[in-house]
């Protein structure tokens, strides 16, 4: 039982490492002017407020083009703060790092406003996983996924709004595993 644990954490700090280390290493070498960003999400969860700040990298160039559509990735450094507040009390305040690629599907010729969609999987490490009496997610380690869509608008495509849908849960390795759903506001300015 204990290698079984001792592989699972060495798995957890290798995933962390090459998600951090990846954050500014393109993975499309040699593509012009990357574009870098900052964001600011609320969302809320159950008996949850969260407010999350994020840094995002671009890779620099799309993946895949089509004729008309291209995916766009990214990455997102988030740091976060959860403020639970269940009446069953035994709340804890919860610090959220997180860092995440994620895929943009956007349209290659851009309009005045332009819509996107995005899916994601990332690592997260949550400060205290006892978030309320009765919600315990058992581990600091989480995984983050979420769907979103949204529009990006202005000169160059400098800002853009969406929506999100993120689901924060430890992918069953350790008991009780209840997860955590926000759905979420995200505003952004890319320079």
């Amino acid at each position: 039982m204990s290698a079984s644990f001792s592989l699972l954490r060495t798995f957890r700090r290798l995933s962390l490492l090459v998600c951090l280390s990846s954050l500014f290493v393109s993975p499309l070498a040699g593509a012009a002017d990357p574009r870098d960003g900052v964001a600011v999400e609320g969302g809320y969860g159950y008996h949850v407020d969260m407010a999350r700040f994020t840094l995002t990298r671009d890779w620099q160039a799309p993946i895949l083009t089509g004729e008309r559509w291209a995916i766009s990735p990214y990455w997102d450094l988030a740091l976060g703060h959860w403020n639970p507040h269940n009446p069953a009390g035994g709340n804890h305040a919860v610090t959220d790092v997180g860092v995440t690629p994620v895929f943009r599907v956007t349209e290659r010729e851009r309009s005045a406003i332009a819509p996107y969609a995005e899916l994601a999987v990332g690592l997260h490490y949550i400060s205290d996983h006892r978030i309320y009496t009765g919600r315990d997610m058992s581990t600091h380690f989480q995984f983050g996924d979420h769907a979103g869509v949204g529009v990006s608008f202005g000169e160059k495509q400098a800002f853009d709004l969406g929506l999100r849908l993120q689901h924060l849960s430890n992918a069953g390795l350790k008991n009780p595993n209840p997860g955590i759903n926000f759905y979420q506001v995200r505003a952004a300015y890319h320079f």
